[in-house]
Parts: structure tokens; C-alpha cells; sequence
């Protein structure tokens, strides 16, 4: 989120709202762009994930946190089969459309927020899709 506008967010509330021609531009630092033309998928049940998010879903022990929860659609998974899980996002837009959906525990906070939590707090940490990108590099995975 630069400058106070949170994209990522308002597509997420649209897409939420119904909004079927939501388009998805990603641009990297290493200068790749891609337009998705089904930002729906974050928002997909269990039955359409890839057999690897799947597979992830069966090592899930204990207490989770959520890394860049986005629509919630892994925690709300995890939170509906009986696990406590906290979500946590930089995007207030995506906070808001878990919120709407019914995820529990949330928090509006980057990668390095991570750290208010007190070791111990947490059995299993996933960071599903691409959120190792939160990160910004090795050196910020080292530091978080």
C-alpha cells in the first residue's frame, strides 16, 4: 500500500460486492507485468485450490497465523475445520472483506508487525500464494 491507497483492497471489496469485470495488474520489481483477468480466485473454496494448497492444508497443527490473509479464504477454511487462526494483512480493504466474511481474529499489520506477537504464539504460520514477496528480500526474512 502506497500513499494511503490500498488497490489490493478495493479490488477485493469489489469482487466481493459482485463486481464481475475486476481486473488484477501486477507489477514487480523486476519488471514483470501480468493482468489477471479472475481476482474471484481469492475468494475460491476448497474444491478449486491446487492440489498443493491442499495438500498444506493437512500439516495445519494448532494455533495459525494467517500471513497476508487477503480475502481469508485459508483462514476461513482453517476456522471453519476448528482451528484458531489470526489473520493479518496490510490492507484495510482486505481486513474489511474478511471481516464481512466472517474471519474472527484479525489484524491490520505488515510482515514486520509480526514481531509484537510473543514467540511461542503460534503452531503453524502459513503464508499461502505469493506472500513471501511480503517479505521484500532475503535480508527482511532474516529480520522478521
Amino acid at each position: 500500500m502506497k500513499n494511503g491507497r490500498d488497490a489490493y483492497g478495493s479490488e477485493l471489496l469489489a469482487v466481493h460486492q459482485g463486481k464481475k469485470n475486476t481486473l488484477e495488474i501486477v507489477e514487480r520489481d523486476d519488471h514483470f507485468i501480468g493482468v489477471s483477468n479472475w481476482p474471484g480466485r481469492y475468494f475460491s473454496d476448497y474444491a478449486a485450490w491446487s492440489g498443493r494448497e491442499q495438500r498444506a492444508m493437512c500439516l495445519i497443527r494448532g494455533r495459525v497465523l494467517d500471513i497476508g490473509c487477503g480475502a481469508g479464504r485459508h483462514g476461513l477454511y482453517l476456522q471453519e475445520k476448528g482451528f484458531n487462526v489470526t489473520g493479518i494483512d496490510n490492507s484495510p480493504g482486505a481486513i474489511k472483506v474478511c471481516r464481512l466474511r466472517g474471519y474472527r481474529q484479525l489484524k491490520l499489520m505488515s510482515i514486520t508487525g509480526i514481531r509484537q506477537f510473543r514467540p511461542g504464539s503460534f503452531d503453524t504460520v502459513i503464508m499461502m500464494g505469493n506472500n513471501f514477496g511480503l517479505f521484500g528480500g532475503f535480508d527482511m526474512a532474516r529480520r522478521c
